[in-house]
């Protein structure tokens, strides 16, 4: 007998949507459940938690967001795509501001959606739990908590995996693309700012209190922690 591939739970409203990605994620050799409402997505996950879930963020009773974010409260850390008909960057990004993994835009590829799954699947090796400390900033990989100073930052997940990057590469420039790879998974070509996007949260808290700035842009480079004089 061949073995299950990974199960994924699609949840969409729309029973064509519904039945396409099925049918094509089956033949890729995923394990597929669907759901077309929040609140029935929610109830699948807490009863049997998939491998993967793709979730539409308009639902007719409980929106992606929303059921991201109550995923995520419950302490479920399964991996997440948003699917999202929005093209403005800040709608897109409020599904991985609650906690959803990566986002794709509508209408999508079916072979972009394999490559994000089986990117957000991929299993990474264990990394050192080791705090890192830069100037006042700590991280504590093991907790997933940060300070500046005494002042804890309370990060999202999101945000928490990005400056987790940046602590483990503290003074080396960070391209877009490495930062994706690193805190997303992809590991193809995506066009999108999520990155700046990011950053700009980052910097929000971590200058919450008139902070001198840690994480720089360097012009056509990426981004750096440093602390500067």
């Amino acid at each position: 007998m061949v073995a299950p591939g990974p199960r994924i739970l699609v949840v969409d409203d729309d029973p064509g949507v519904l039945a396409s990605v099925q049918r094509g994620l089956g033949h890729e050799g995923f394990d597929v459940v669907v759901a077309a409402e929040g609140g029935e997505a929610i109830a699948a996950v807490r009863s049997a938690a998939p491998d993967a879930m793709v979730l539409d963020v308009v639902l007719p009773d409980i929106d992606g967001v929303e059921v991201t974010r109550r995923l995520r409260a419950d302490g479920h850390d399964l991996p997440i795509c948003v699917l999202s008909a929005m093209t403005d960057v800040e709608h897109r990004v409020a599904g991985l501001q609650a906690g959803a993994d990566d986002y794709l835009i509508k209408p999508f590829a079916l072979a972009e959606l394999v490559a994000r799954l089986h990117a957000l699947l991929r299993r990474h090796p264990d990394r050192p739990e080791v705090p890192f400390e830069v100037a006042d900033l700590r991280v504590d990989p093991g907790r997933r908590r940060a300070w500046r100073g005494d002042r804890e930052l309370g990060l999202t997940r999101r945000e928490f995996d990005l400056l987790d990057a940046f602590a483990r590469n503290a003074g080396l420039v960070l391209s877009r693309m490495q930062l994706l790879t690193l805190v997303w998974g992809y590991d193809f070509e995506v066009e999108s700012n999520v990155v700046d996007v990011f950053v700009s949260y980052l910097r929000r808290k971590l200058e919450a209190e008139g902070e001198p700035r840690l994480i720089h842009t360097v012009r056509g480079a990426g981004f750096v922690l440093r602390n500067d004089p």
